[in-house]
């Protein structure tokens, strides 16, 4: 549980093409110590996050490429 402070960021992620890709970096995130939640969205190329004290937005990135899918805030 976080200590009541929720950031925000929305990363660019680059190279999905289809579900599976989301999927891969949706679960990805979901396992993620200190995210609350994530929508990734394919059209647009994205992953919207929200998350605690225990992360940071680089520590989100990180886990994004290690996926397979570079990204960084968009």
């Amino acid at each position: 549980m976080t200590d009541g402070a929720e950031n925000k960021v929305t990363l660019k992620v680059e190279g999905m093409t289809c579900g599976h890709c989301v999927g891969r970096v949706q679960k990805a995130l979901d396992a993620a110590p200190g995210v609350i939640s994530a929508k990734v969205d394919l059209d647009s190329g994205t992953a919207e996050i929200s998350y605690g004290a225990e992360t940071d937005i680089a520590k989100l990135a990180e886990i994004v490429t290690e996926s397979g899918y570079p990204a960084q805030a968009a």
